[in-house]
């Protein structure tokens, strides 16, 4: 969600691979010819972020679990500090199996986000290149005993429309805490924002209800705040090894930017005075660069992400007061 503070001090985001086994059509990341990070690089990154004061890291992809080994060295460094409380690990799903799942329970710091579509038309009309859907479906038994399992619910504007079936299809598949997560930086026509604002009408609609029955819904996105839309903003490690306040540069259309962004490398990082004034131009550079109708769709697109956020807080507060008193 967007607007949110342009400082980069609390968050580590590790893009641990530009690699992906999936070629979806809204997806705008560069994955071909580039490196993958090493794990030392990894554990390098993480000491970094945690002499600098710690906070959340986030591992991103490409598919980062087309690189285990990386993803765990990652998740092994940081458990071992004290100042960082959290590991996110966003994955399409298809490299996970009983294995990290047993990784997840057992480190209560790591919370697994994967990204699903929907109902499996919907899933599967964009996804081209593995099979994900029935992997996921096929895990399910553990992934709903494994805590801190988060999905992305990705809403393209060819199916903003279906938001809602999709919505009640995950939850009807056992899914429990969700991040929901419109096509940014898409050209959208008026009736396909229109159904979007529709779909989280109703999907609010749908999430109070569960609220009030003390159902335990997570909306991920509450909790979310960005100087940008989409991209995240801390010290980005691109898999390049190079340093940037943001990793708008997954993008084709901003790869181009990278050199702008760039403030260091691992070998050679900024200091977070620098970084923090790179992360500063990062709204303008992506203001100029765009396209007039590409930039209104996506601020479109945002201001009803951040409505629907916005209509749920009183409900989310209201749900939790009742909780401490039940268990009080």
């Amino acid at each position: 969600m967007f607007p949110g503070p342009a400082h980069t001090g609390k968050v580590l985001i590790l893009t641990v691979t530009r690699a992906c086994d999936l070629r979806c059509s809204y997806c705008p990341t560069v994955k071909d010819g580039w490196p993958s990070l090493s794990a030392e690089q990894a554990v390098r990154a993480v000491q970094l972020f945690s002499e600098r004061g710690g906070g959340e890291i986030k591992l991103f992809g490409g598919e980062p679990l087309l690189v285990p080994q990386v993803c765990r060295a990652a998740i092994e460094a940081a458990s071992g500090y004290d100042n960082i409380h959290r590991i996110q690990l966003s994955t399409n799903g298809r490299g996970l199996d009983e294995d990290w799942l047993h990784r997840v329970r057992g480190e209560p710091k790591l919370l697994l986000v994967i990204s699903m579509d929907g109902r499996p038309e919907d899933h599967r009309r964009f996804r081209r290149g593995a099979e994900t859907y029935d992997h996921v479906v096929a895990l399910l038994p553990e992934l709903l005993a494994t805590p801190r399992v988060v999905v992305t619910m990705v809403i393209p504007p060819a199916t903003a429309a279906h938001a809602e079936a999709n919505f009640l299809h995950l939850h009807g598949l056992g899914f429990r805490r969700f991040n929901f997560l419109p096509g940014y930086y898409l050209p959208w026509r008026r009736h396909q924002l229109d159904a979007l604002e529709a779909g989280f009408d109703t999907i609010a609609g749908h999430i109070r209800r569960g609220w009030k029955k003390g159902q335990r819904l997570y909306v991920k996105n509450l909790f979310t705040r960005a100087p940008t839309p989409f991209f995240n903003t801390g010290m980005v490690v691109d898999a390049d090894g190079t340093i940037h306040p943001s990793n708008l540069g997954l993008s084709g259309k901003l790869d181009h930017l990278r050199e702008q962004t760039r403030a260091g490398t691992l070998d050679d990082p900024p200091s977070p005075e620098l970084l923090d004034e790179k992360a500063g131009t990062v709204h303008a550079l992506l203001e100029q660069t765009l396209g007039e109708d590409l930039w209104a769709s996506t601020l479109a697109v945002d201001g009803l992400l951040t409505a629907f956020c916005e209509s749920l807080y009183p409900d989310f507060l209201a749900h939790r007061r009742q909780r401490k008193i039940h268990v009080h």
